[in-house]
């Protein structure tokens, strides 16, 4: 059976690929401390504030800083946790294969990764992949505010235990979070299981494309 693009095999949603696309370029650098300034309204400036970013240690170990790509007026935002290795190299946000499988959620709901905005809370790779510590959240978490008001989405799509938790100001399990809309300074955001997540447990897409088939509903209003 074939719903709305994604067909259901065995219990689970098999969905169609797509590309990604390009990245911002890095600017000069900032200072270790420096906060995000309150007069930064678009994308380019908030990515030229940011620099060559060393306001944690992450800047001392990362390869390439991902700041996000994707339509600056986007009617939903992607957020999730930090780059990976794949990610860090070619400076794109989800380019490796649970990037892959995200494009086909997206294509799902007649979309493509240009018709949307991905990112992440940290903008540069956590050594070995390790959590992010609070200080690197702290840095981070402010350019990421002023991404969303700079593209002013209809929705936000919070994706993995940890954006959900960041976001939210929650340690709920996504288990919990997912399923319904909360809010994030006054936009609907929907939590819901990292696309890595699926590729360890493919019998949680289902759930997952309940909740894209709400997002789905939400944009069309």
């Amino acid at each position: 059976m074939k719903t709305s693009g994604i067909s259901y095999v065995a219990g689970r949603s098999q969905v169609i690929q797509d590309n990604a696309i390009s990245a911002s370029t890095p600017r000069e650098a900032m200072a270790v401390g420096e906060r995000p300034e309150a007069s930064v309204t678009t994308l380019e400036q908030i990515r030229a504030e940011l620099g060559d970013c060393q306001r944690c240690r992450l800047g001392r170990t990362r390869t390439t800083l991902v700041f996000g790509t994707g339509n600056p007026d986007a009617d939903i935002v992607f957020v999730g946790e930090a780059p990976g290795r794949d990610e860090d190299i070619k400076g794109e946000p989800f380019v490796g294969k649970a990037g892959q499988l995200l494009t086909r959620i997206i294509q799902a709901i007649d979309l493509s990764r240009e018709d949307v905005y991905i990112c992440n809370v940290i903008k540069c790779r956590p050594p070995e992949n390790r959590n992010p510590l609070p200080e690197e959240i702290e840095s981070c978490e402010p350019f990421l505010l002023k991404q969303v008001e700079a593209i002013q989405p209809k929705v936000i799509c919070a994706l993995g235990k940890f954006a959900a938790q960041t976001l939210l100001k929650t340690e709920a399990p996504i288990s919990t979070l997912r399923g319904r809309f909360h809010d994030y300074h006054g936009i609907p955001l929907m939590p819901t299981y990292h696309p890595a997540y699926l590729l360890r447990n493919p019998d949680m897409k289902r759930q997952v494309w309940e909740d894209i088939q709400k997002i789905q509903k939400k944009l069309v209003k």
